[in-house]
């Protein structure tokens, strides 16, 4: 018996081996062997896979991934007053890899969890926040680091006002959150990507608000 496999993990998940081996749309892959690794929250599989490359040569193929579950971004704008709302928090993943102290400037994020993408970005855009946002741009569903990581993000825009407020914000303190709220002019945002903005997520979605967005001329 292993957990996540005949028998439920910490979060009830049972079979979690046949994850992509009933998958059928490209000729050139197949899907021979699926390894659970890991699945203590997330999981971590070893696939082993055959395929046709172009020169018609078949090869056998093994790829790790991990599967944190799918997640919802919204970037907060006001037009009127040219700003943009922003989250800081502490990223360990990015602190242990040469970030100087992991706190990162982004979007408010997370994960859908047993919602729909829409629901999760309002969701935690007040849980962050501390704005109640209305309808939301869908502006792109993006795959994170597809070479390892099987999330999809969908990515929004919304606009907030005083009108919007409903807390402070700040994230969850049961979920260890400790997020500070960051107000900037989306002029002064763009001038910090690639220095104080580093976030990907956040990035793409600030270009977007200037290219096509709220604040395209």
């Amino acid at each position: 018996m292993a957990a996540g496999i005949d028998e439920p993990d910490r979060r009830g998940r049972t079979g979690l081996d046949r994850v992509g081996r009933d998958l059928t749309g490209n000729d050139d892959v197949r899907v021979t062997d699926v390894e659970v690794l890991s699945s203590d929250w997330y999981v971590l599989r070893k696939t082993t896979f055959e395929q046709r490359h172009r020169d018609g040569r078949w090869t056998t193929e093994q790829r790790e991934t991990h599967d944190r579950g799918n997640g919802a971004t919204v970037l907060l704008y006001d037009t009127e007053r040219r700003t943009v709302l922003l989250t800081r928090q502490f990223r360990f993943a990015a602190y242990v890899n040469g970030h100087p102290d992991g706190m990162l400037l982004e979007t408010a994020a997370g994960l859908l969890d047993e919602d729909d993408a829409v629901t999760a970005a309002r969701r935690e855009a007040e849980e962050e926040t501390g704005h109640r946002v209305g309808e939301l741009t869908h502006v792109f569903d993006v795959y994170t680091s597809p070479g390892s990581v099987t999330e999809r993000l969908h990515c929004y825009a919304g606009p907030y006002s005083a009108a919007t407020r409903s807390s402070d914000g700040g994230g969850l303190v049961e979920e260890g959150e400790d997020i500070e709220v960051v107000e900037l002019g989306i002029d002064e945002a763009l001038a910090q990507i690639g220095t104080g903005i580093v976030d990907a997520k956040t990035i793409m979605l600030l270009q977007w608000a200037v290219l096509s967005g709220p604040f395209a001329s």
